[in-house]
């Protein structure tokens, strides 16, 4: 037998140090080469790290929440004198980075899902195992597996010697979703007691430590805050013309196909309405002392995710339709909700839109996505009495809460791109002439 030690590798793009999120094992484990060990986070991404060789893990080095420098001894493996002999090429792996999970978030904890009926086997049993007990199959299905709550065990592989592919894991969750029985409208979602958190009953209390996303969320707000001399600005807007129009369209659409939003018309409305007001499609890049002003509208989506808030971006949103705008917000909005978005998805936004839907409030005061100048932010729709000419009638309306870096955005050239806005959302038709 032998030992060895494996280093933080360099994951790229100037990292230095990570911080460890979660341990996939503990000391005692035997793990096979590829197995993920251990999740950390760097400043860019959350990234798996897989085992460089098969063994029993002797020890491990830090907890959650710790940073871990590049180089630093990680993990110590027990491993066969074979194994040892090949540690030249061991170390050859080590220095190239493992695949990185491009998403700015840790994976998320299983989902308490029921893992459906149970299907066949593969013809040999044990043939689906690798050395030590261990299921056979890549890490990318063991992580997808753990994300969707399902026991490979119940998986028939269909690879050599019964190894769990990328097609098998798909098929039985198609089956899976088929077979599991349909809630009645309005029933509560049972939720397992070991899905549930936590309660700090009595006088009691309950500390979580601040680590991961959670962690990044926290710094970056903090900076954004303390850096960025915030200007807000809320406008009320009469959408009863855009609702209108929204519910034209909705009523033409398929069976199961999902609705038109505000969103969408929000985006394509900005997009016409930036071409004026290039001063609020910028970064400011601190470093050089420079506003770095962007011909495309890379539109940021602020999402929320089981993990914490995220940012996907639908690029080139200037070259897009309106239901081209309404597809890619909707799938780059689930990529981050489900850890699925690459690391270009999430990075590159030259200006911000978020809303808290139906949860939106009458007004809020969103802080801006550094390195951008602006964020646009959108409140609950609902009827309201106004007075037009004279007379009480019921309108729909909606407010628009903004945030712009005062610093490069004066308060006149914020107001006058709100108002622009207003006018293109409360006579919807504009948003769709080339002027």
């Amino acid at each position: 037998m032998s030992q060895y030690v494996f280093k933080l590798p360099d994951l790229g793009e100037g990292t230095v140090e990570a911080e460890i999120v979660s341990w996939k094992v503990k000391p005692g484990d035997t793990v096979a080469e590829d197995d993920i060990v251990v999740e950390v986070m760097t400043e860019k991404a959350a990234v798996e790290v897989p085992a460089p060789v098969s063994g029993r893990v002797v020890s491990t080095t830090g907890t959650p929440g710790d940073m871990v420098p590049v180089g630093a001894a990680l993990i110590v493996f027990e491993t066969e004198l074979s194994a040892a002999a090949g540690s030249a090429g061991a170390a050859a792996a080590v220095a190239t980075p493992p695949a990185a999970q491009p998403v700015a978030a840790p994976a998320r904890s299983a989902a308490a899902a029921g893992n459906g009926a149970p299907t066949a086997r593969a013809a040999d049993p044990q043939a689906a195992f690798a050395t030590g007990g261990r299921i056979a199959t890549s890490p990318a299905v063991r992580r997808r597996a753990h994300e969707a709550g399902v026991d490979l065990q119940q998986v028939a592989g269909s690879g050599p010697n019964g190894r769990i592919v990328p097609k098998d894991f798909e098929a039985y969750v198609t089956r899976r979703a088929q077979t599991q029985p349909t809630p009645l409208r309005g029933a509560p979602k049972a939720v397992p007691a070991s899905a549930r958190p936590p309660v700090a009953r009595g006088t009691g209390t309950q500390e979580i430590k601040v680590i991961g996303l959670r962690r990044v969320i926290a710094q970056r707000m903090s900076e954004a805050k303390r850096n960025i001399p915030h200007f807000a600005y809320v406008e009320e807007l009469d959408v009863t013309e855009l609702e209108a129009l929204r519910r034209h369209l909705n009523a033409g659409l398929e069976r199961g196909a999902p609705p038109l939003t505000y969103l969408p018309f929000l985006a394509l409305a900005l997009v016409r309405v930036l071409r004026d007001f290039p001063q609020c499609n910028a970064h400011y890049d601190a470093e050089r002392g420079v506003i770095v002003r962007h011909g495309a509208v890379h539109l940021g989506v602020a999402t929320q995710t089981p993990d914490g808030l995220k940012v996907p971006v639908v690029h080139d949103a200037q070259q897009r339709t309106l239901w081209d705008l309404a597809a890619e917000m909707r799938r780059v909005s689930e990529a981050a909700r489900t850890n699925k978005a690459t690391r270009d998805e999430l990075t590159g936004s030259t200006i911000t839109i978020t809303s808290l839907g139906k949860l939106g409030g009458i007004a809020s005061t969103p802080i801006i996505n550094a390195p951008e100048v602006a964020i646009i932010g959108v409140n609950r729709a609902l009827e309201r009495p106004v007075v037009i000419d004279g007379a009480i009638v019921i309108r729909r309306t909606m407010n628009l809460s903004s945030s712009f870096d005062h610093r490069f955005v004066d308060g006149y050239d914020a107001a006058a791109m709100i108002q622009a806005l207003k006018e293109c959302l409360e006579h919807p038709a504009t948003i769709f002439i080339d002027a």
